[in-house]
């Protein structure tokens, strides 16, 4: 049966609780993600973020104990489909570092989710004069930007990596072929090209 909230410290708690629910199944599915990925720095990136995720719970925690509530978890619907979107990427069989940057893209989802909830429930929170609970949820939503930022980071290497091996980048063979195969009028007017024609008007 859904919970009663008739004030702005119920829903505060409610979005906790998601949270806290959402942390948790992260610590179970972010040892998968590592185990998929190809790269050493993406997969070191994951670890890292797993080891913040563990403190995060605990600061959920110490929250709840703020605010003098039991610590227990709501179940975050999100972050379930979220999870299991990454689960489907995981099963693919794309190669490296195409695999990688699948993986960033379904961590980045769920990165960009936690720090839209972070907010909001620091928003309420500061509302609510609550500032040891507004300092913990800040210090968490730091941790998923930056986590957020390195994720943006490693993904510009990858996609550099897959231009050079060919993938997502044509061959310049193959923007000639584009480019003899356009109408005359759209070919671009090559230097000597736009010589002769000006020598001819004159």
């Amino acid at each position: 049966m859904p919970s009663t909230m008739s004030t702005v410290e119920d829903l505060l708690v409610e979005q906790i609780r998601d949270l806290y629910d959402a942390e948790k199944q992260l610590v179970r599915a972010l040892p998968k993600m590592a185990k998929a990925a190809s790269s050493d720095e993406l997969r070191q990136a994951i670890e890292d973020h797993l080891e913040e995720t563990t403190n995060q719970v605990q600061r959920l925690e110490q929250a709840f104990e703020q605010l003098d509530k039991t610590a227990k978890g709501k179940t975050c619907k999100a972050m379930k489909g979220l999870i299991e979107e990454g689960g489907e990427v995981i099963e693919e069989d794309s190669e490296a570092p195409i695999n990688d940057l699948a993986l960033i893209a379904a961590a980045q989802r769920v990165e960009h989710y936690e720090i839209s909830a972070y907010g909001t429930a620091k928003a309420m929170a500061n509302h609510l004069g609550e500032d040891e609970v507004a300092s913990l949820l800040e210090a968490t939503e730091d941790e998923e930007k930056a986590a957020d930022h390195k994720l943006t980071e490693i993904a510009m290497g990858l996609m550099q990596d897959a231009k050079s091996r060919g993938n997502g980048a044509g061959s310049g063979q193959e923007e000639d072929e584009e480019m003899d195969n356009q109408p005359a009028s759209r070919k671009p007017v090559t230097a000597p090209k736009a010589q002769a024609m000006r020598a001819q008007r004159k």
